[in-house]
């Protein structure tokens, strides 16, 4: 005591606080448990949300207060775009869509991208399709080049969910792959509507973007994967959790898949 300077009173009023167990070890459990579970993806938000499911209550600041002390740090977002334009060499569609990203039932409004990954020397591409109305990937395609294979099949796929009297918008960027004749052929014969962003203007396909931003943040940037087959096996991983475990705040702390379920069970 005397070594450390302290009073022998204050040694004794301090020492059993330092043996007593800590009030908030439980909840600290359950927010490791949370933000491990979900592969370091989840910020002090999303951690909350999952806390409220479970029962708890408890405030956004005290998650993020404890997950300072606990060192759970969510994987910080990069840009860096792919970039399909290359000029006016087919048909440009208007931009039908025009920004206006909710639907109030399935396959109404579609968007769709085409994202590039790199892997040493090599390239991977992921051309997915959402529905807006719970922003689920209901189709997707990888390959090594983004030719017309990779959208015409995903789109192909995704054309495949349809109902008799379905006629989705299908929004995508100007891309040579969207002008092409053979992606107007598959969206005429089910009756779908064309929609394109204006030339350079990604904020027009916003809700994509969003996607492959979360995607690189929670994903791509903080691995380091050794082939192109490794990257595709984790993205669809990915792309699974996205759909069917990943809460979103736009979707009342449910997952896509959870929130269709919910919507047309109602």
């Amino acid at each position: 005591m005397n070594v450390a300077g302290l009073a022998r009173s204050t040694f004794f009023y301090h020492q059993p606080r330092l043996q007593a167990p800590d009030p908030e070890e439980k909840l600290k459990a359950a927010v490791t448990e949370i933000f491990e579970t979900n592969h370091g993806r989840y910020g002090h938000r999303r951690v909350h949300t999952e806390l409220s499911k479970q029962g708890w209550t408890v405030a956004k600041k005290t998650v993020l207060k404890l997950m300072q002390e606990l060192g759970l740090v969510c994987r910080v977002r990069r840009r860096k775009r792919y970039n399909s334009y290359q000029g006016e060499q087919g048909a440009v569609a208007p931009n039908v869509l025009n920004r206006e990203f909710d639907a109030d039932a399935p396959n109404q409004k579609w968007v769709t991208d085409v994202t590039e990954f790199s892997v040493g020397d090599r390239k991977l591409y992921l051309s997915p399709v959402m529905d807006l109305f719970d922003r689920q990937i209901i189709s997707y395609s990888l390959g090594s080049s983004p030719n017309l294979a990779l959208t015409n099949d995903s789109l192909r796929e995704a054309l495949t969910c349809l109902q008799p009297g379905h006629q989705p918008l299908v929004h995508s960027d100007q891309g040579i792959q969207y002008q092409h004749v053979t992606w107007r052929i598959l969206l005429k014969g089910a009756g779908a509507v064309q929609s394109m962003s204006r030339k350079g203007n990604c904020y027009d396909n916003a809700v994509m973007e969003n996607f492959f931003g979360h995607l690189k943040e929670e994903l791509f940037h903080h691995v380091r994967f050794l082939s192109t087959e490794a990257l595709a096996t984790a993205l669809n991983e990915y792309i699974h959790w996205y759909n069917n475990e990943r809460n979103s705040t736009k979707l009342k702390g449910l997952s896509p898949v959870q929130y269709r379920a919910k919507t047309l069970a109602a």
